[in-house]
């Protein structure tokens, strides 16, 4: 589906640069132009970007 439709961004190529690094709303920005013109694709492109992110899980818990 079209995120941005003022760049033509669609959720797969956000999803694709999320893949290559992409961990943020302002260097989406600068890859794709999402998010860049009137801001109405800005929470949607967020949402799909955090999924990308790395959890802060511990790998163990140490029992007390």
């Amino acid at each position: 589906m079209y995120v941005c439709v003022c760049h033509g961004v669609t959720d797969h190529e956000i999803r694709r640069v999320a893949a290559d690094g992409c961990r943020d709303l302002h260097e989406l920005t600068m890859r794709t132009g999402c998010a860049g013109t009137c801001g109405s694709c800005r929470d949607t492109a967020a949402e799909i970007l955090a999924e990308f992110r790395p959890l802060d899980l511990p790998l163990y818990s140490v029992a007390a």
